[in-house]
């Protein structure tokens, strides 16, 4: 078949580059003309997806990244993987909105569009169909498939990628529902068919609402524990040897990526615009986790006090850019924002992170390094955010002269503080 992606990020290229493996003609488009051109010489920025896997679909002649909307045409399969962002807490779709126009100018009868990015439940019906079939002329449903499939991609997972990581699918009707099913189960070892697109929707909300909520139940019990006294990673490895009723979660600088930032809130959104009601739940979770970097910048501070020292014309090694350990996902990274304060805060402040390649919106003050021994030692303090398996923390333990330890990955010692 010839199958369209749309989106070409950390959830469309691994789709894209599997639909080609499999045999299907597939296009990548993507309106960056960078990222099209960096594709176009197979080169990933997405570890999950090596070059040597997009040269060879390249050199297949089953995968083609494109920024021209006219590539789009004729397609028997699109999937839809564009970002949904929040602004100013209200659900950002326009993503959705311009892929919907692009894909109507060539809908065909029998052709099969999935809609992939992360959303409120009743976006693919209420929204994105209506737009689908005003600019085709085709009814959803009785001439064209329908469906939603939300993304589980865990960038970094070694043992559950894109195939072995069952597929929840949807579709507006029966036969919609039969497409998309048919379409995923040549790509993964397992589909999950729910009964329409906004269980599906909600499905992918709760997975991420579970994992906010307790993460930030875990970093306010973190911050208690500290002013305590009390070790909370002992006290949560002691929890985690309970056989059943214990899911372990970890402290951290914060969250990010699109996931846990950004998704719970579009399930708050939409309880409080259409019941007008509030989602007590994750209104907090939003507020312990969002303030974590503002706890870390106090906890260096803190250290610098200590020290009988100012962070103003400090020297400061942050290690780990992106939201997430192994992997150049910098998305709503909270490191990103922990540089800022400490940034304002006087700081002269440097950040190692080799796998984060794509450039990123951080202020022009902070400084990107290698990390070597020489940039360990000039640095007053050490933050670890991220917790690399690329790091040499032997390196760390034995050349830092003081670290915070915000992911307890380096071995105790008097000059290694855990958050």
């Amino acid at each position: 078949m010839r199958v369209v992606v749309v989106g070409q990020g950390y959830v469309g290229l691994p789709l894209a580059i599997r639909a080609a493996e499999v045999g299907h003609e597939v296009i990548g488009y993507d309106v960056d003309s960078r990222r099209v051109k960096s594709l176009a010489a197979g080169e990933s920025f997405v570890e999950d997806v090596s070059c040597e896997r997009i040269r060879a679909a390249l050199d297949n002649g089953t995968y083609r990244p494109s920024e021209s909307a006219r590539d789009c045409g004729g397609f028997d399969v699109a999937v839809v993987t564009v970002p949904t962002p929040l602004h100013e807490g209200t659900p950002d779709l326009r993503y959705i909105k311009e892929s919907a126009v692009t894909l109507a100018r060539y809908l065909r009868p029998g052709a099969t569009v999935v809609l992939e990015s992360t959303t409120y439940p009743g976006t693919t019906q209420e929204l994105f169909a209506p737009i689908l079939e005003d600019g085709s002329g085709l009814t959803a449903g009785a001439d064209f498939h329908l469906g939603y499939s939300p993304e589980r991609i865990d960038p970094g997972n070694a043992v559950w990628g894109f195939k072995e990581t069952p597929k929840v699918v949807s579709g507006v009707d029966a036969a919609s529902l039969k497409a998309v099913q048919g379409f995923y189960a040549q790509l993964v070892d397992t589909t999950v068919p729910v009964s329409s697109p906004k269980e599906a929707e909600l499905a992918k909300l709760l997975e991420n609402t579970f994992r906010h909520v307790n993460i930030a139940l875990v970093n306010e019990i973190a911050m208690f524990a500290h002013h305590l006294d009390i070790d909370v990673w002992q006290a949560i490895d002691a929890a985690s040897t309970k056989p059943f009723g214990f899911m372990k979660f970890t402290p951290g600088p914060g969250v990010g990526g699109h996931c846990l930032p950004i998704d719970p809130s579009y399930l708050s959104w939409r309880v409080q615009r259409e019941l007008g009601q509030s989602f007590r739940f994750v209104e907090l979770a939003n507020d312990i986790n969002s303030h974590m970097p503002e706890y870390v910048a106090r906890r260096i501070n803190e250290l610098f006090n200590d020290r009988r020292r100012s962070v103003n014309g400090s020297h400061i090694l942050l290690l780990g850019l992106a939201y997430k350990k192994n992997t150049g996902d910098a998305r709503e990274s909270p490191a990103l924002r922990i540089s800022q304060l400490l940034l304002d805060m006087g700081a002269q402040v440097k950040a190692a992170d080799p796998h984060v390649v794509e450039s990123l919106p951080v202020d022009t003050r902070l400084v990107r390094v290698d990390l070597t021994p020489q940039e360990l030692a000039a640095a007053d303090v050490v933050v670890l955010l991220t917790d690399h398996d690329s790091f040499d923390y032997e390196l760390i333990a034995e050349h830092a002269p003081f670290v915070l330890d915000c992911r307890r990955r380096l071995p105790s010692g008097p000059t290694i503080e855990v958050l």
